[in-house]
C-alpha cells in the first residue's frame, strides 16, 4: 500500500509486544516506504528502531486509548490491532462445554477481543486520511466465522471474536460516508508460534504453525492488496476470504 502522492506510509500498531505485533513493527520499520510507526504496548518491550515511536496504553483503559491516539495525532494510513489472549488472567483456557462457561469468563474475553478493539477504533478510526485509501485492521481468527464453525467449543472466545468481526462491519459501513477510500478489515493470520497458542501446538498440521515473522509478511501483503470494496470483510493469511 502507498500513501497519497507516492508520501511515505505512517503507521500504527496497538500491541506492539506480543509476537505478532512485534513482528508487524519490525517488518514495516524496514520498509523504505514507510515513515514511521508508533508502536504502542501496555508494559511490554517493542521493537526499537529510528522509524519506531513506542507508545503506552491499556486495552481496557479508553482514557489511556484516547491519550495515545491525541499524542499521536498527524494523519494515520494504517492502524493494526494486534491485541489478543486466549487464556484468562487465571491461567484456565478456552471452554470446551457449555459447562464450563462463567460470566466473569466471558467477559474477559469480549473486554480483549471486542470491547478493546472497539475503543481503539472509536480513537484511532479518526485519525484515518480522508483523502486517500487508509486501512484500519484487527487481529481476528476464522473460529469467529459462524458460517465456518463445525466444531464448537471455545465459546467465549469465537463468540467475542464474532463479535468484533460484526463491530469492524458496522465501523466499515459508517466509515464509508465520511472516508470513502478507507478499509476496515478483520485479518486471521493463522496459526502463530507465540505463547498464546502453544498449549494447543500438537494438534495443528504440519505446516500450519507459522513463525510470527512468516505471519506478519504474509497479513501486510493481505493489507496491500484491500480495496474499498473490501471493507467490513474478514481475510486470513493467505488472502481467502473467511466467511461471516
Amino acid at each position: 500500500m502507498t500513501a497519497a502522492g507516492g508520501a511515505p506510509l505512517r503507521c500504527a500498531v496497538l500491541g506492539a509486544s506480543g509476537g505478532i505485533g512485534s513482528a508487524l513493527v519490525r517488518r514495516l520499520a524496514a520498509r523504505p516506504d514507510v515513515e514511521v510507526v508508533h508502536a504502542g504496548a501496555r508494559a511490554g518491550p517493542v521493537p526499537e528502531g529510528p522509524k519506531v515511536l513506542p507508545f503506552r496504553f491499556v486495552l481496557g483503559d479508553e482514557s489511556s486509548i484516547a491519550l495515545a491516539a491525541k499524542g499521536i495525532g498527524v494523519p494515520l494510513d494504517l492502524v493494526i490491532v494486534a491485541t489478543g489472549t486466549l487464556h484468562r488472567a487465571d491461567g484456565s483456557g478456552p471452554e470446551k462445554s457449555y459447562r464450563a462457561l462463567e460470566a466473569a469468563g466471558m467477559a474477559e474475553m469480549y473486554a480483549v477481543h471486542a470491547i478493546g478493539p472497539a475503543l481503539a477504533a472509536k480513537h484511532f478510526l479518526p485519525l484515518l486520511g480522508r483523502d486517500r485509501r487508509a486501512v484500519f485492521a484487527a487481529l481476528s481468527a476464522r473460529v469467529g466465522s459462524i458460517g465456518d464453525n463445525r466444531l464448537g467449543g471455545w465459546h467465549s472466545y469465537r463468540a467475542a471474536k464474532a463479535a468484533l468481526n460484526m463491530l469492524l462491519r458496522n465501523f466499515a459501513i459508517e466509515m464509508k460516508r465520511s472516508h470513502p477510500l478507507a478499509v476496515v478489515a478483520g485479518l486471521h493470520p493463522g496459526t502463530v508460534d507465540t505463547a498464546l497458542s502453544r498449549p494447543f501446538q500438537k494438534s495443528v498440521a504440519p505446516g500450519r504453525l507459522f513463525t510470527p515473522e512468516f505471519a506478519a509478511e504474509r497479513l501486510l501483503e493481505v493489507i496491500g492488496g484491500l480495496e474499498p470494496s473490501d471493507s467490513g470483510k474478514v481475510f486470513a493469511w493467505d488472502g481467502a476470504e473467511v466467511p461471516a
